[in-house]
């Protein structure tokens, strides 16, 4: 290095200052990416940041009627010659099958009727916007 140069630094120089800095960023790293805990406040809808399908590929139970059942009728795909499907808690069902311990004991155009325990529950399917 020459000394009639004082613009010019060399290694010895500059190695102090640079450590310094940099001591400086690694101890203020935890600081620097520390962030509140946000808590999302849904105002009683569905949570966006909550997924609609779980990791084994079923649908999440939205919302329930509790005062009649545990059943939530999402769609039917009617057929007047009796092979009818409905759609219920996030599964295809058809007369005969079981959702929990309910059987699905009719399939109807607009509602699903199902037998627990010797009494009937009928779910009528909502229209959209219900």
């Amino acid at each position: 290095m020459s000394r009639n140069n004082p613009q010019i630094l060399d290694s010895k120089h500059l190695f102090w200052p640079l450590a310094i800095c940099l001591l400086v960023v690694i101890s203020n790293l935890p600081y620097l990416y520390a962030q509140e805990e946000f808590v999302y406040d849904a105002k009683g809808r569905r949570n966006p940041f909550i997924p609609l399908v779980t990791s084994d590929g079923r649908l999440v139970k939205l919302d329930r009627e509790e005062a009649k059942s545990d059943l939530l009728l999402e769609g039917i795909i009617y057929d007047k010659h009796g092979r009818s499907y409905a759609l219920v808690n996030g599964s295809v069902v058809a007369v005969s099958d079981f959702v929990g311990e309910y059987q699905v004991l009719k399939i109807e155009q607009n509602k699903v009727i199902f037998i627990k325990n010797g009494e009937t529950t009928e779910i009528a399917l909502k229209k959209e916007g219900e």
